[in-house]
Protein backbone atom coordinates (compact mmCIF):
# COMPACT_ATOMS: atom_id res chain seq x y z
CA UNK A 1 0.00 0.00 0.00
CA UNK A 2 1.72 3.09 -1.26
CA UNK A 3 1.12 6.68 0.81
CA UNK A 4 3.03 9.03 2.84
CA UNK A 5 4.79 8.18 5.90
CA UNK A 6 5.25 10.84 9.24
CA UNK A 7 8.94 11.57 10.15
CA UNK A 8 9.38 12.36 13.83
CA UNK A 9 12.74 13.35 15.44
CA UNK A 10 13.95 15.84 18.07
CA UNK A 11 14.17 19.40 17.36
CA UNK A 12 16.78 19.73 20.37
CA UNK A 13 18.81 16.74 21.22
CA UNK A 14 20.94 17.34 24.59
CA UNK A 15 21.32 13.98 25.46
CA UNK A 16 25.37 13.83 25.42
CA UNK A 17 26.89 10.74 26.37
CA UNK A 18 30.71 10.58 26.96
CA UNK A 19 33.39 10.46 24.38
CA UNK A 20 33.70 6.77 22.74
CA UNK A 21 30.11 5.82 23.27
CA UNK A 22 28.27 4.22 20.85
CA UNK A 23 24.90 5.68 21.42
CA UNK A 24 25.98 9.54 20.38
CA UNK A 25 23.97 12.28 19.00
CA UNK A 26 25.51 11.73 15.52
CA UNK A 27 23.22 8.74 15.22
CA UNK A 28 20.44 10.89 14.60
CA UNK A 29 22.33 13.17 12.12
CA UNK A 30 22.77 9.91 10.35
CA UNK A 31 18.95 9.07 10.17
CA UNK A 32 19.01 12.59 9.10
CA UNK A 33 21.14 12.02 6.20
CA UNK A 34 19.00 9.12 5.11
CA UNK A 35 15.26 10.39 5.19
CA UNK A 36 16.48 13.37 3.29
CA UNK A 37 17.53 11.02 0.45
CA UNK A 38 15.68 12.88 -2.63
CA UNK A 39 13.99 9.46 -3.91
CA UNK A 40 11.60 10.36 -0.60
CA UNK A 41 11.17 13.64 -1.42
CA UNK A 42 7.26 12.46 -2.37
CA UNK A 43 6.78 9.86 0.31
CA UNK A 44 7.22 11.76 3.50
CA UNK A 45 6.12 14.18 5.66
CA UNK A 46 7.34 16.07 9.24
CA UNK A 47 5.51 15.55 11.79
CA UNK A 48 5.25 17.76 14.26
CA UNK A 49 6.33 16.98 18.09
CA UNK A 50 4.97 17.59 21.26
CA UNK A 51 6.70 16.36 24.97
CA UNK A 52 5.32 13.66 26.67
CA UNK A 53 3.64 14.77 29.82
CA UNK A 54 3.78 13.40 33.51
CA UNK A 55 0.75 11.16 32.90
CA UNK A 56 2.29 10.01 29.84
CA UNK A 57 5.17 8.60 31.58
CA UNK A 58 3.62 7.19 34.71
CA UNK A 59 1.22 4.86 32.68
CA UNK A 60 4.47 2.98 32.53
CA UNK A 61 7.15 4.26 34.93
CA UNK A 62 7.40 4.27 38.70
CA UNK A 63 7.17 7.99 39.54
CA UNK A 64 10.18 7.74 41.74
CA UNK A 65 12.19 6.64 38.93
CA UNK A 66 10.89 9.33 36.92
CA UNK A 67 12.05 11.94 39.65
CA UNK A 68 15.56 10.28 40.19
CA UNK A 69 16.13 10.96 36.33
CA UNK A 70 15.27 14.02 36.26
CA UNK A 71 16.65 15.41 39.75
CA UNK A 72 20.42 13.78 38.67
CA UNK A 73 19.83 15.73 35.54
CA UNK A 74 18.83 19.01 37.73
CA UNK A 75 22.55 18.15 39.45
CA UNK A 76 24.41 17.62 36.68
CA UNK A 77 24.03 14.29 35.64
CA UNK A 78 25.45 11.15 36.27
CA UNK A 79 25.56 7.34 35.55
CA UNK A 80 23.17 4.95 35.79
CA UNK A 81 25.28 1.41 34.80
CA UNK A 82 28.22 1.32 32.94
CA UNK A 83 26.17 1.68 29.51
CA UNK A 84 23.84 4.49 30.68
CA UNK A 85 24.50 8.21 31.30
CA UNK A 86 22.52 11.16 32.37
CA UNK A 87 23.81 14.66 31.35
CA UNK A 88 22.80 17.83 32.35
CA UNK A 89 20.06 18.03 28.84
CA UNK A 90 19.53 14.27 29.06
CA UNK A 91 16.26 14.70 31.03
CA UNK A 92 14.46 17.21 28.43
CA UNK A 93 15.79 15.48 25.70
CA UNK A 94 14.22 11.79 26.60
CA UNK A 95 10.78 13.45 27.40
CA UNK A 96 10.78 15.43 24.40
CA UNK A 97 11.53 11.55 23.03
CA UNK A 98 9.04 9.92 24.65
CA UNK A 99 6.16 12.42 23.07
CA UNK A 100 7.22 11.89 19.50
CA UNK A 101 4.87 8.45 19.12
CA UNK A 102 2.08 9.84 21.07
CA UNK A 103 2.20 12.73 18.01
CA UNK A 104 2.27 10.11 16.06
CA UNK A 105 -0.39 8.48 17.27
CA UNK A 106 -2.46 11.89 16.99
CA UNK A 107 -1.31 12.71 13.81
CA UNK A 108 -2.19 9.33 11.72
CA UNK A 109 -5.71 9.51 13.63
CA UNK A 110 -5.88 12.87 11.74
CA UNK A 111 -5.50 10.64 8.69
CA UNK A 112 -3.52 11.74 5.53
CA UNK A 113 -0.51 9.14 6.44
CA UNK A 114 -0.12 5.32 6.32
CA UNK A 115 2.37 5.13 8.96
CA UNK A 116 5.42 7.15 10.87
CA UNK A 117 8.87 6.70 11.89
CA UNK A 118 10.18 8.75 15.23
CA UNK A 119 13.99 8.70 15.82
CA UNK A 120 13.60 8.86 19.75
CA UNK A 121 17.02 9.32 21.65
CA UNK A 122 17.93 7.85 23.79
CA UNK A 123 16.50 4.57 22.73
CA UNK A 124 13.92 3.12 25.12
CA UNK A 125 13.16 -0.70 24.82
CA UNK A 126 15.53 -1.80 28.08
CA UNK A 127 14.27 0.92 30.39
CA UNK A 128 11.90 -0.90 32.68
CA UNK A 129 9.38 0.85 35.51
CA UNK A 130 12.13 1.28 37.27
CA UNK A 131 15.34 0.92 35.89
CA UNK A 132 17.27 3.00 33.37
CA UNK A 133 19.56 0.64 31.50
CA UNK A 134 21.20 -0.32 28.06
CA UNK A 135 21.24 3.35 26.51
CA UNK A 136 17.79 3.88 27.66
CA UNK A 137 16.25 5.51 30.02
CA UNK A 138 12.51 6.16 29.50
CA UNK A 139 10.62 3.97 27.52
CA UNK A 140 9.66 5.31 24.34
CA UNK A 141 7.58 2.62 22.47
CA UNK A 142 5.45 1.45 25.55
CA UNK A 143 4.74 4.94 26.59
CA UNK A 144 2.95 4.85 23.12
CA UNK A 145 1.68 1.50 23.94
CA UNK A 146 0.06 1.67 27.23
CA UNK A 147 -1.78 5.46 26.24
CA UNK A 148 -3.14 3.10 23.43
CA UNK A 149 -4.31 0.50 25.56
CA UNK A 150 -5.77 2.86 28.12
CA UNK A 151 -7.67 4.12 25.03
CA UNK A 152 -9.08 1.05 24.29
CA UNK A 153 -6.80 -0.07 21.57
CA UNK A 154 -5.19 -3.86 21.11
CA UNK A 155 -1.80 -2.92 20.86
CA UNK A 156 1.06 -5.34 19.03
CA UNK A 157 4.75 -4.01 19.81
CA UNK A 158 7.10 -6.16 17.05
CA UNK A 159 10.78 -5.67 18.69
CA UNK A 160 13.31 -6.59 15.52
CA UNK A 161 16.23 -5.16 17.90
CA UNK A 162 19.40 -7.36 17.51
CA UNK A 163 19.26 -7.23 21.82
CA UNK A 164 15.71 -8.14 23.42
CA UNK A 165 13.70 -5.89 24.97
CA UNK A 166 13.13 -6.26 28.39
CA UNK A 167 12.12 -3.51 28.96
CA UNK A 168 8.69 -3.57 26.81
CA UNK A 169 8.69 -7.02 28.05
CA UNK A 170 8.63 -6.43 31.77
CA UNK A 171 6.34 -3.80 31.58
CA UNK A 172 3.72 -5.24 29.51
CA UNK A 173 4.02 -9.13 30.72
CA UNK A 174 0.94 -9.53 32.71
CA UNK A 175 -1.39 -6.39 30.09
CA UNK A 176 -3.32 -8.55 28.04
CA UNK A 177 -4.15 -5.77 26.19
CA UNK A 178 -0.34 -5.65 24.50
CA UNK A 179 1.38 -8.50 22.60
CA UNK A 180 5.40 -7.87 22.88
CA UNK A 181 7.22 -9.82 20.41
CA UNK A 182 10.56 -10.14 19.30
CA UNK A 183 13.38 -11.96 17.58
CA UNK A 184 17.10 -10.82 19.05
CA UNK A 185 20.17 -12.58 19.18
CA UNK A 186 21.04 -15.51 21.86
CA UNK A 187 23.02 -15.10 24.06
CA UNK A 188 23.63 -11.41 23.88
CA UNK A 189 22.70 -8.29 26.24
CA UNK A 190 20.53 -7.86 28.52
CA UNK A 191 20.31 -11.84 28.68
CA UNK A 192 16.47 -11.78 28.47
CA UNK A 193 13.93 -13.30 25.88
CA UNK A 194 14.55 -17.13 26.19
CA UNK A 195 11.76 -18.75 24.41
CA UNK A 196 9.75 -20.21 26.83
CA UNK A 197 9.21 -16.60 28.30
CA UNK A 198 5.79 -16.52 26.92
CA UNK A 199 3.50 -13.87 29.31
CA UNK A 200 2.39 -13.61 33.23
CA UNK A 201 -0.94 -15.27 34.57
CA UNK A 202 -2.64 -12.45 33.53
CA UNK A 203 -1.55 -12.07 30.00
CA UNK A 204 -0.13 -15.94 29.03
CA UNK A 205 0.83 -16.35 25.00
CA UNK A 206 0.84 -12.44 25.15
CA UNK A 207 4.92 -12.17 25.04
CA UNK A 208 6.59 -14.05 21.71
CA UNK A 209 10.43 -14.60 21.50
CA UNK A 210 12.39 -15.73 19.04
CA UNK A 211 16.35 -16.19 20.11
CA UNK A 212 18.27 -16.34 16.74
CA UNK A 213 21.62 -17.92 16.97
CA UNK A 214 25.08 -16.10 16.20
CA UNK A 215 25.28 -15.13 12.46
CA UNK A 216 21.38 -15.92 11.53
CA UNK A 217 20.57 -13.81 8.10
CA UNK A 218 17.62 -12.28 7.02
CA UNK A 219 15.56 -15.29 5.33
CA UNK A 220 15.57 -16.72 9.19
CA UNK A 221 13.87 -13.29 10.25
CA UNK A 222 11.36 -13.13 7.80
CA UNK A 223 10.14 -17.22 8.93
CA UNK A 224 10.53 -15.67 12.41
CA UNK A 225 7.97 -13.67 11.42
CA UNK A 226 5.88 -15.86 9.05
CA UNK A 227 5.90 -19.00 11.10
CA UNK A 228 5.78 -17.65 14.93
CA UNK A 229 4.79 -13.80 15.20
CA UNK A 230 2.27 -13.31 12.50
CA UNK A 231 -0.16 -16.33 13.79
CA UNK A 232 0.32 -15.25 17.17
CA UNK A 233 -0.53 -11.67 15.92
CA UNK A 234 -3.37 -12.60 13.90
CA UNK A 235 -5.28 -14.35 17.08
CA UNK A 236 -4.40 -11.32 18.90
CA UNK A 237 -6.01 -8.91 15.92
CA UNK A 238 -4.51 -6.06 17.03
CA UNK A 239 -6.08 -2.36 16.43
CA UNK A 240 -2.42 -1.04 16.60
CA UNK A 241 1.30 -1.93 15.08
CA UNK A 242 4.21 0.19 17.04
CA UNK A 243 8.13 -1.33 15.86
CA UNK A 244 10.69 -1.14 18.28
CA UNK A 245 13.00 -0.63 14.70
CA UNK A 246 16.91 -1.44 16.20
CA UNK A 247 19.07 -1.94 13.22
CA UNK A 248 21.86 -3.28 14.97
CA UNK A 249 21.15 -6.95 13.38
CA UNK A 250 22.89 -5.14 10.51
CA UNK A 251 25.67 -7.02 9.49
CA UNK A 252 28.36 -3.81 10.17
CA UNK A 253 27.05 -3.53 13.21
CA UNK A 254 29.83 -3.23 15.97
CA UNK A 255 27.93 -4.39 18.75
CA UNK A 256 26.40 -7.64 17.77
CA UNK A 257 26.41 -10.83 15.17
CA UNK A 258 23.87 -11.27 12.79
CA UNK A 259 23.61 -10.83 9.46
CA UNK A 260 21.21 -8.68 8.27
CA UNK A 261 21.43 -6.12 5.97
CA UNK A 262 19.47 -3.11 4.92
CA UNK A 263 17.26 -5.01 2.18
CA UNK A 264 15.96 -7.60 5.06
CA UNK A 265 14.79 -4.57 7.37
CA UNK A 266 13.02 -3.78 3.65
CA UNK A 267 11.22 -6.90 3.57
CA UNK A 268 10.46 -6.75 7.52
CA UNK A 269 8.42 -3.38 7.42
CA UNK A 270 6.48 -4.90 4.27
CA UNK A 271 5.71 -7.51 6.72
CA UNK A 272 5.22 -6.30 10.09
CA UNK A 273 2.93 -3.20 7.99
CA UNK A 274 0.86 -6.08 7.03
CA UNK A 275 -0.25 -6.92 10.70
CA UNK A 276 -1.94 -3.48 11.12
CA UNK A 277 -5.43 -3.81 10.22
CA UNK A 278 -5.61 -1.02 7.78
CA UNK A 279 -3.48 2.69 6.85
CA UNK A 280 -2.63 4.60 9.34
CA UNK A 281 -2.14 2.32 12.31
CA UNK A 282 1.64 1.32 11.85
CA UNK A 283 4.78 3.77 14.27
CA UNK A 284 8.30 2.29 14.05
CA UNK A 285 10.58 3.59 16.67
CA UNK A 286 14.38 4.02 16.72
CA UNK A 287 16.05 1.70 18.77
CA UNK A 288 19.62 0.61 18.03
CA UNK A 289 21.96 0.63 15.15
CA UNK A 290 25.17 1.63 15.69
CA UNK A 291 27.42 1.90 12.77
CA UNK A 292 26.25 5.28 11.11
CA UNK A 293 26.36 4.25 7.11
CA UNK A 294 24.28 0.72 7.67
CA UNK A 295 22.10 2.98 10.04
CA UNK A 296 21.43 5.23 7.29
CA UNK A 297 21.43 2.68 4.23
CA UNK A 298 18.69 0.01 7.00
CA UNK A 299 16.57 3.53 8.35
CA UNK A 300 15.84 4.20 4.43
CA UNK A 301 14.90 1.25 3.37
CA UNK A 302 12.76 0.81 6.43
CA UNK A 303 10.78 4.20 5.49
CA UNK A 304 10.96 3.24 1.91
CA UNK A 305 8.98 -0.11 2.36
CA UNK A 306 6.55 1.10 4.84
CA UNK A 307 5.19 4.26 2.14
CA UNK A 308 5.37 1.39 -0.60
CA UNK A 309 8.26 2.86 -2.51
CA UNK A 310 10.53 0.24 -4.22
CA UNK A 311 14.16 1.73 -3.54
CA UNK A 312 17.13 -0.37 -4.73
CA UNK A 313 18.63 -1.33 -1.73
CA UNK A 314 21.44 -4.04 -0.44
CA UNK A 315 20.68 -7.64 -1.40
CA UNK A 316 18.46 -9.42 1.28
CA UNK A 317 20.32 -12.25 3.12
CA UNK A 318 20.31 -16.14 3.45
CA UNK A 319 21.55 -18.98 4.09
CA UNK A 320 22.81 -18.47 7.81
CA UNK A 321 21.35 -20.35 10.49
CA UNK A 322 18.39 -20.28 13.25
CA UNK A 323 16.25 -22.22 11.54
CA UNK A 324 15.74 -24.49 14.13
CA UNK A 325 15.63 -21.60 17.20
CA UNK A 326 12.42 -20.76 14.63
CA UNK A 327 10.88 -24.30 15.06
CA UNK A 328 11.60 -24.40 18.75
CA UNK A 329 9.69 -21.53 18.73
CA UNK A 330 7.04 -22.51 16.65
CA UNK A 331 6.47 -25.83 18.61
CA UNK A 332 6.39 -22.94 21.87
CA UNK A 333 3.30 -21.16 20.09
CA UNK A 334 1.37 -24.43 18.89
CA UNK A 335 1.63 -25.61 22.58
CA UNK A 336 0.19 -22.37 24.11
CA UNK A 337 -2.88 -22.12 21.33
CA UNK A 338 -3.46 -25.85 22.43
CA UNK A 339 -3.63 -24.82 25.85
CA UNK A 340 -5.66 -21.82 25.20
CA UNK A 341 -7.90 -23.55 22.59
CA UNK A 342 -6.87 -20.82 20.30
CA UNK A 343 -7.54 -21.21 16.54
Amino acid sequence: MDGTVLLGSLVDDRHQTWRGHPERPARLHAVARALADPRLDEAVEPLVPAPATEEDLARVHDPRYLEAVAGLAEVGGGDLDGDTHVAPGSWATAVAAAGLGLAARDALRAGGAVAAFVAPRPPGHHATARRGMGFCLLNNVAVTAAALADEGERVLVVDWDVHHGNGTQDIFWDDPRVLYASTHQWPAYPGTGAVDETGGAAAAGTTVNVPLPVGATGDVALAAFDDVIAPAAEAFAPTWVLVSAGFDAHRDDPLADLAWSAGDYAHLARRVAALAPGPGRTIAFLEGGYDLDALARSVTATVAALAGVDLETEAPTNGGPGRSAVGRATAVQHRLRDEQELP
